[in-house]
């Protein structure tokens, strides 16, 4: 197994003449896709990773400076696609591995043909007559109870983030990816994540796009989606009728018809 592979615990599933490069969001591992998949195999060739620090990645792997920003996430997104030999790839990215794929996109957009977007937001934090969802202090409110009790944050993190109270199991599997991290790694990764500003870049993605959003999410919003629809060159929104943010994982049927129906356009 070459480097590249083993630091992302790469797998490679399905066949077919186009590519699904599947980029999770934080706290998640590749399992988080296990609602997909299976439809998917049978059409598309399937490429799965981790990002360093979460599931079964290479910890040893981790540089502090490189991961500062998520550029440094998305310099791994395009250092696969190269590892693989990936061209014509569509990109499926939740949360922030939507802005991780975006930041690809638009460093090495040649190796992108689509970019399908669940639950994206460039910015998190509320700021003028921008609504990101979140107060910068209750960020830093929630980034400290990380600090100091990982366990503890996780436990009521993760229902938060799936928003299906009456699916307590969904949000017992999103606990268990989250506890499949490093916690130091996991608790930089979210101060990158929660305190990113991708909104000037936005307008410099020009890799036709879907957007995919919940009509209840508390992380996104519905004005974030109004805001990224606004000012991507080439985005299609869609707002699925259910809650949550994880729509692949509450919502994986909603999900599969609004991805193969853009696909198939």
């Amino acid at each position: 197994m070459t480097y590249i592979r083993k630091r992302h615990d790469v797998h490679v599933l399905g066949s077919g003449s186009r590519t699904l490069l599947f980029v999770n969001g934080f706290g998640c591992d590749q399992t988080i896709w296990h609602y997909l998949t299976p439809a998917l195999s049978g059409q598309f060739r399937l490429v799965l990773f981790d990002h360093v620090g979460a599931g079964m990645s290479d910890v040893t792997a981790y540089e502090p400076a490189k991961y500062s920003s998520l550029e440094g996430y998305a310099q791994d997104v395009v250092d696969i696609c190269r590892e693989l030999d990936l061209s014509n790839v569509t990109l499926v990215g939740h949360s922030v591995g939507a802005m991780i794929g975006m930041l690809a996109a638009i460093a090495e957009p040649a190796l992108f043909e689509q970019l399908l977007f669940l639950c994206p937001s460039p910015c998190y934090v509320n700021e003028g007559s921008y609504h990101g969802g979140f107060e910068r202090q209750d960020i830093q409110d929630m980034l400290a109870f990380m600090d100091q009790d990982f366990v503890g944050w996780a436990d009521e993190f993760a229902p938060f983030v799936m928003g299906n109270p009456d699916q307590p199991a969904l949000a017992a599997g999103l606990l268990h990816s989250f506890c499949r991290n490093d916690p130091t790694i996991a608790k930089r990764f979210a101060r990158v994540t929660f305190l990113s500003d991708n909104r000037a870049d936005v307008g410099r993605c020009h890799t036709p796009c879907l957007l995919v959003q919940c009509a209840r999410d508390l992380i996104a919003p519905l004005e974030v989606g109004s805001f990224l629809a606004a000012r991507l060159p080439t985005a299609r929104l869609i707002t699925l009728p259910v809650s949550g943010h994880c729509p692949h994982v509450s919502a994986p049927t909603e999900t599969l018809e609004a991805l193969e129906a853009y696909m198939a356009a």
